[in-house]
């Protein structure tokens, strides 16, 4: 989890920066049901179709900061957003207790939601959005997929030293609930499982390595959540350097005898492990490579 230092509360972090794999940050991006999939054109916010099951809770909760990189962490820092959402899976980002200034603040509760996202620079959907419950001094604002709520801002008027209307609360849904209409556009990739269902990005998930640094030969691909999350990268050009990983990438292989399918594919891509969770086996339509793991954290600037 990523600690936020602008009195904002706490992000997690996305399916490109986890655990000081500096590459490429992205978080949240999906469709309205009243809009078309790219968001080409949509207002910020719709009229939109009220969900079976509005949320009914209240629309101001503490928040507690938990010092760790967990779902429960997440859904703690959330506060009402987090609530409000209907995720699949787990709650992949929450913030709040924002802060603004005069000039920050909106006179109308949908200037409150674009401040947030000129605020934090909010990596989420920038249209879509619906009224999801009004009271006098909050409003929730809900992005929904298939009539289910996949992102939540709350906003509030008039707080203590935060005049006019601004930024409470907001949470997320993993990028994997949202279209791939929208998230094929995006430098993560989802995977799915041998079903064909899409995958959570903390499960697993991949993305290019970032031009910046002159890594974009190299995909980095992500297992895991928190504490357990592993890093495996393809790196046929050697750019990230040997000592960076715990062996060399190899794109001819045999596959183990004891390998096993994960299950998890992308376009012709396989995933198998053995016991031996240092190497990651990807078969593809051209044979078996070698994905190394990374040794501890890997930086980019």
């Amino acid at each position: 989890m990523r600690r936020r230092r602008d009195g904002y509360g706490v992000r997690r972090t996305g399916a490109g920066m986890r655990k000081g794999i500096a590459a490429v940050a992205v978080l949240v991006a999906m469709t309205a049901s009243a809009g078309c999939d790219d968001g080409s054109g949509a207002d910020l916010v719709v009229t939109g179709t009220p969900p079976a099951t509005p949320y009914s809770g209240p629309l101001k909760v503490p928040s507690k900061n938990l010092d760790e990189d967990s779902a429960r962490a997440v859904r703690l820092v959330a506060g009402a957003a987090g609530r409000a959402l209907e995720c699949d899976g787990e709650i992949y980002t929450g913030a709040s207790d924002g802060s603004w200034s005069r000039d920050d603040g909106g006179a109308t509760p949908e200037e409150g939601l674009q401040a947030y996202f000129d605020l934090e620079q909010a990596e989420d959907p920038h249209y879509g959005y619906r009224v999801e419950r009004e009271e006098r001094d909050r409003v929730l604002y809900s992005f929904d997929v298939h009539g289910r709520t996949k992102v939540a801002v709350v906003v509030a008027k008039d707080q203590k030293g935060r005049p006019g209307w601004g930024p409470e609360s907001s949470a997320s849904c993993d990028p994997a609930e949202l279209p791939a209409s929208f998230t094929d556009s995006k430098p993560y990739e989802i995977w799915t499982d041998r079903d064909g269902r899409r995958v959570a990005t903390t499960v697993v998930s991949s993305n290019d390595g970032p031009e910046h640094c002159g890594w974009q030969s190299a995909v980095f691909l992500y297992t895991g959540r928190g504490e357990g999350v592993r890093h495996y990268v393809r790196d046929p050009h050697g750019v990230l350097g040997r000592q960076l990983l715990t062996s060399a990438y190899d794109g001819h292989v045999r596959m183990p005898a004891d390998a096993h399918d994960t299950g998890y594919r992308l376009n012709d891509r396989e995933l198998w492990f053995t016991g031996d969770r240092s190497k990651a086996y990807v078969r593809t339509s051209d044979g078996v490579e070698l994905w190394p793991a990374t040794k501890e954290s890997v930086g980019c600037k």
